[in-house]
Order: structure tokens, then C-alpha cells, then sequence
């Protein structure tokens, strides 16, 4: 057995495990079997996903590899790039405030603000449907059958896949009754992350999410990108929203709309160490 370091860190209660690439290549286990190991919460240290650092790319400043609790691959994590970007910078990766970062859903450029928080430019929303992908041929307001209702959706691709319902009902009942069964649902070739969200103003909303290969968790930093981006894209939010999610608040930036889509979209919010550690693997 190898003893090896980690940090524990969360955004908004979305929570990781981060490794230093030295401390993952001491235990010659896939990342995927490190991240049913260590985000087990009865077994391990507990998390909704795995972030190894990776200090050896070519054409970005750092990168990273990031897998869901469930032991699947995720291209992007909102939340978990905001305290990725807060520990690479603090632990000396990269010497400056912005920086760029590999990810399997490209690169993607962070910002550590004088305030504490972190700044994501998370690049432009994907909307055709065939990449993001969902299988309807308008990405806005499709019907999506499930057992015992329809609902109309919305998918959007931040990299990873979203499927976003505008409701005034409960959002935190629906994403649990409902969450996984949209999440599988045929209509989604790879899975989708769900979002159900109510607009409280034209610069505010709630949203409830379930995470393809996560479940239930308490914020979605792309699940707030790809939300906003529906709600401009329907015409019910202004072009800055805040957006409250169970673990806390993000605000959400962008500057396109339904006749123009082609503006990358920015998000800030906090970045937080939970604790430091060791562990048996």
C-alpha cells in the first residue's frame, strides 16, 4: 500500500479531491480507479470528483484530469476549474493571475481576482445540436418524454452536455424525482447534466442540478453557464445573472443573444480549501 497527499477543496459545496501529478503516479492506479477510491464518502475521503494536476502540456500554461465520482471522465467542471485554477496558482504552477488551462472541453482561461474569487472564461456555449449533442433537430424548447410527464427543454454544451427546464414548480423536487431519467434519457447519446431552474428576474434565478455521473450535488458552475445562456436565449434574462444554487452563489456573464451567439461566456465565484491529508491507496 502507498500513503499518499492530497487537498480537499469545494466550490459553492461542490466538492474535490486534488492530487499533485507526483502523488498520482506514486500509486500506479488509473484515474479512474482513484476516483471510485478516494470520492467514495463512506470509503475514502468523500467528493463529487477527482482533479489531478497536470504540469505537462505543450500549447497551455497547465492542464489538468478531471473524473467524476462514478469513475467516468468529465470534459469540464465549472466549480471544480475555479479551485483548480485557486490551487495551481497558490501552490506556485503558474506565476500569474490568468492563465490558461488543457481541458478535454479545450482550453479554458482563469482569472484570480484581487477579491478572493475566481473568473472562468469558459468559452463559447456550444448550441448545435449535433455537437452538443442531443439528438432534436432545434436546440431550444424540445419535448422531452419521460415517465410520466413531458417537459420542454433546452440543451446546451459548455463542453460537457446540459439539458435546461424553465419551470415555476419546485426545481430541487423535479431534479430529484426526475433527474436521473432525463440524465439517461435517449434523446442525450452521452448522458446529459440536468438543470431545473426558475427565473426570478431578468438578472436572477434559482437552479437545482443533477450531475451526469454525480447525481444530485449542490452547485454546477457549467450548469449555470449553460442556464443562463437558455434563459437569454428564450428572452427572459438580461445579458449578468445571478445565479443561486443550494450551495451558494454564482455570477454568470454573456453577451450574446438568440441573433448572435458567438461571445464567450464568463463566470466568478468562490474557491475554497476544505482541508489537507493523507491516505492509504
Amino acid at each position: 500500500m502507498t500513503i499518499i497527499n492530497f487537498t480537499k477543496m469545494q466550490g459553492l459545496g461542490n466538492d474535490f479531491v486534488v492530487l499533485d501529478y507526483e502523488e498520482y503516479k506514486k500509486t500506479n492506479k488509473t484515474p479512474q480507479e482513484l476516483a471510485l477510491k478516494l470520492c467514495d464518502r463512506h470509503f475514502g475521503i468523500g467528493a463529487d470528483g477527482l482533479i489531478i494536476v497536470n504540469p505537462d502540456t505543450k500549447d497551455t500554461d497547465i492542464g489538468w484530469i478531471f473524473y467524476n465520482n462514478d469513475g467516468s471522465i468529465a470534459q469540464m467542471c465549472g466549480n471544480g476549474i475555479r479551485c483548480f485554477a485557486k490551487y495551481v496558482f497558490e501552490k506556485g504552477y503558474v506565476n500569474k493571475k490568468e492563465f490558461s488551462v488543457e481541458t478535454k472541453a479545450g482550453t479554458i482561461i482563469p482569472k484570480i481576482l484581487d477579491n478572493g474569487l475566481v473568473r472562468v472564461n469558459m468559452s463559447q456555449p456550444i448550441l448545435e445540436p449535433e455537437k452538443i449533442p442531443v439528438k432534436v433537430n432545434n436546440n431550444l424548447n424540445f419535448e422531452v418524454v419521460v415517465s410520466d410527464r413531458t417537459f420542454i427543454a433546452n440543451a446546451v454544451s459548455m463542453g460537457n452536455p446540459h439539458c435546461i427546464i424553465i419551470t415555476d414548480e419546485n426545481t430541487k423536487e423535479l431534479a430529484l424525482k426526475y433527474g436521473r431519467e432525463i440524465e439517461t434519457h435517449p434523446l442525450f447519446p452521452e448522458k446529459t447534466n440536468v438543470e431545473f431552474i426558475k427565473i426570478l428576474s431578468r438578472d436572477e434565478i434559482n437552479l437545482d442540478v443533477w450531475e451526469r455521473g454525480c447525481a444530485i450535488t449542490l452547485a454546477c458552475g457549467t450548469g449555470a453557464c449553460a442556464s443562463v445562456t437558455a434563459a437569454i436565449l428564450n428572452g427572459l434574462c438580461d445579458n449578468k445573472v445571478k445565479v443561486n444554487l443550494p450551495g451558494g452563489q454564482l455570477l454568470i456573464e454573456w453577451d450574446g443573444n438568440i441573433n448572435d451567439t458567438k461571445h464567450d461566456i464568463f463566470m466568478s465565484g468562490r474557491a475554497d480549501y476544505s482541508f489537507t491529508g493523507q491516505i492509504e491507496v
